[in-house]
Formats: C-alpha cells, sequence, structure tokens
C-alpha cells in the first residue's frame, strides 16, 4: 500500500482544485460531480428515528408495519415477537435509535413455508438514475449497523417487484450482542427496467428465518428471474429460541461500489418522508354537523401530499363539540372526496347535537396510510 502525501491538487492551468489542511479539513474550488452529497440514501428513515404507529408492538405474530416508519414486516410461522423502537445503538456514529426484534414464543422447526423478512419498499419513479434494464445499469452498494445474541449467516435481498427479478447477498454476524457494520455490494441489473411511477418496484428484504420453501435452492447471487427456493439459503433461524433478537440501525442504500457515512437528515425532513406513506397522530378538525347533528363532518387537508389516496382509520380518542356541548367521539363513520392531499371526514360520537351548527373535535387519533 502507497501513501500520498499532499496540500493541494491542482489543475492543469494551475489553480487549486483541492486543499487540504493540517487537521485533514478538506476543500474544493468546485462542484462535486459523481456521488452526491446529500439525498444519496434510498432508504427512508433508516436511522429509526421516526415511529408514527408508537414505539413498542407485542404479540406479533403476522405481516404489517408495527414501529418503526417505512420499515415492514412479511411472513408466517416465525414464532410471536415484540417489535420496539429501542435506544440500543452503536457508539459515535450519531445515531439515538435502532428496530428491536425480541422473541417470545420460539419456532425451533419451522414448517416449509415458514419465513420472516423485514423490508423497505421503494417507488419506481425514485428509481430512474439506477438506469435499471440499460448498458448503464447501476452498481449499488448497501450498509448497516447490526447487532444479535445469535451468530451466524443472514440473507439480504433486492427483490425487482416490477418484473419479478431476484439478487441475494449473504453477511455474517460474527459476535454476540456486539454492534458490527455490514456494507454488501449488489451489481447493477441491465434487464428490464423499473416502471416510472408511484407503485411498488423494488423492495430490500433483510431475512430473519425461512422454511426450505425459501432456502432449499442455491443462493442468487446475481441477478435473474426470482425464484423463491433461492432467496434465503443459509439464513439462520432466528425464531428458534425465546430472548432471541436482533436491532438494526443505520440503514444506507446508495448508487456506486463504495459506502460512504451515513446520511443523517433532520428530523422534520424524515418525518415528512414518512408521511408521503403514513400519517398517525391526534388531530384537531373543524366543520359542521350531519345527520341532523347525529355525526361531526371535517375537511382535513395533509402536512404533506401523501403517494397516492389513503386509507383512513380512526384509531381512538377525541371530543367533539357544538360551541354548547361535548361529545365523545366513537368512531369513524365514512370518508368522501379522498385524494392525494385531503378528504372529508364523517366521524360518529355519543349524543346528537342540533343540526347545521359548527362543530370543532380535539384529539381524534386517526391513521392515514398509503404505504406501498
Amino acid at each position: 500500500m502507497s501513501t500520498l502525501k499532499v496540500n493541494s491538487i491542482q489543475h492543469s492551468n494551475g489553480t487549486d482544485a483541492l486543499t487540504i489542511d493540517s487537521a485533514g479539513n478538506t476543500s474544493f474550488s468546485g462542484v462535486v460531480t459523481g456521488t452526491p452529497l446529500g439525498n444519496r440514501n434510498l432508504i427512508i428513515n433508516g436511522d429509526m428515528k421516526i415511529a408514527q404507529r408508537g414505539t413498542s408492538a407485542s404479540g406479533i405474530t403476522g405481516s404489517g408495519y408495527y414501529t418503526c416508519d417505512r420499515f415492514d414486516i412479511g411472513g408466517v410461522s416465525f414464532g410471536t415477537f415484540t417489535q420496539s423502537q429501542d435506544t440500543d445503538v452503536p457508539t459515535g456514529q450519531g445515531f439515538a435509535n435502532s428496530i428491536k426484534f425480541l422473541w417470545t414464543t420460539a419456532n425451533a422447526s419451522l414448517s416449509n413455508n415458514s419465513f420472516l423478512q423485514m423490508h423497505q419498499s421503494i417507488e419506481g419513479q425514485n428509481l430512474q438514475y439506477l438506469k435499471k434494464g440499460t448498458a448503464n445499469a447501476e452498481t449499488v452498494t448497501l450498509s448497516f449497523w447490526v447487532k444479535s445474541n445469535k451468530t451466524g449467516t443472514y440473507i439480504v435481498n433486492l427483490w425487482d417487484i416490477d418484473n419479478t427479478r431476484l439478487i441475494a447477498k449473504a453477511y455474517t454476524i460474527n459476535a454476540v450482542d456486539t454492534w458490527e457494520k455490514k456494507t454488501i455490494t449488489f451489481a447493477g441489473d441491465t434487464v428490464a427496467s423499473f416502471d416510472n411511477d408511484n407503485g411498488r418496484s423494488l423492495d430490500l428484504t433483510f431475512g430473519l428465518c425461512a422454511g426450505t420453501d425459501n432456502s432449499s435452492g442455491t443462493l442468487q447471487t446475481t441477478w435473474a428471474s426470482a425464484v423463491a427456493i433461492n432467496r434465503y439459503v443459509g439464513q439462520v433461524n432466528l425464531a428458534d429460541a425465546v430472548n432471541n433478537y436482533i436491532n438494526f440501525t443505520g440503514v444506507q442504500l446508495e448508487v456506486g461500489d463504495t459506502a460512504t457515512p451515513f446520511e443523517h437528515r433532520p428530523y422534520d425532513m424524515e418525518l415528512a418522508r414518512c408521511q408521503r406513506y403514513c400519517v398517525q397522530g391526534d388531530f384537531a378538525l373543524a366543520g359542521c354537523y350531519g345527520g341532523g347533528g347525529a355525526y361531526p363532518i371535517a375537511g382535513h387537508t395533509y402536512s404533506t401530499p401523501m403517494r397516492a389516496a389513503p386509507s383512513i382509520t380512526y384509531i381512538s380518542g377525541g371530543t367533539a363539540s357544538d360551541g354548547i356541548a361535548d361529545y365523545a367521539v366513537t368512531g369513524l363513520l365514512a370518508t368522501q372526496a379522498v385524494t392525494s392531499r385531503s378528504a372529508r371526514i364523517l366521524l360518529t360520537q355519543t349524543g346528537t347535537s342540533a343540526g347545521g351548527r359548527g362543530m370543532d373535535t380535539k384529539a381524534v387519533t386517526l391513521k392515514f396510510d398509503a404505504e406501498l
């Protein structure tokens, strides 16, 4: 290995293009091209800082979103676990949170169709610069931090949803109860492009356990048509004992064959990105009464335009008032004119107000879901 010691690098015209001071700080005189300095990370909420749905969910036996935004789990017959937004993080890396899976009921003997994966889905229109399906298809690099009590081989997939294509790579957790950084590079795929729309085009998936239906073939380490038995070959069974756990944070997927430092984005920016797909929280709504005063009606404009017209779910709570009396909100009656930007919401309540009065509600917990 050789070492190059310089204070500056000059253009052929004699001007400094790059200078390095005694502390190692580097200054550029022009624009840095190639790998972008910002918006490098294709993954949203890779540092697990946003958890709109809640910080802990127990008794999980099926697929769904539970805690940290944008990270879904899929699977069957994997035992039972608790998922949480955890504060256990690698020291000195700038992270405050991780996502944790902790098994409370084991499945040491997986059935053929058993599997569990954590994944994030990405819109096709956000993937066009990968140039997939062309001779110039870009290599991408995945980096992340992981910690578990169970060492061994784990599998990561990139799954092309549009064209049912797959590439899989293995990594190893070497030490028990120790944060380790992993870096995995995936070649670009010169076959079949991603759709240029707001649909689900690419899944990044982390395997946690897999029965023979998803692990009895040969690990598919190059891009090809997806074959289920080749997805998770060699994957350890993390579900095989109570109190097994795994934590992830710092998940980054970027163009190029080198992992750059994690792109820490401000909380408000990351929240807005998450809220393109899901908004859950307490809302104050204003409108009027319908049904002869039986139900509150309100228009609502989302703080961030959503990926698509969302499904709307009443979660809990809320008080409606007509200026004279208060009524407990009890549920969602209907939704109308739902778009990616706004919706009309009809609630139910205890009691009946005089029809036509103005109405306002407070502390109504709703979920607007436009996930992929």
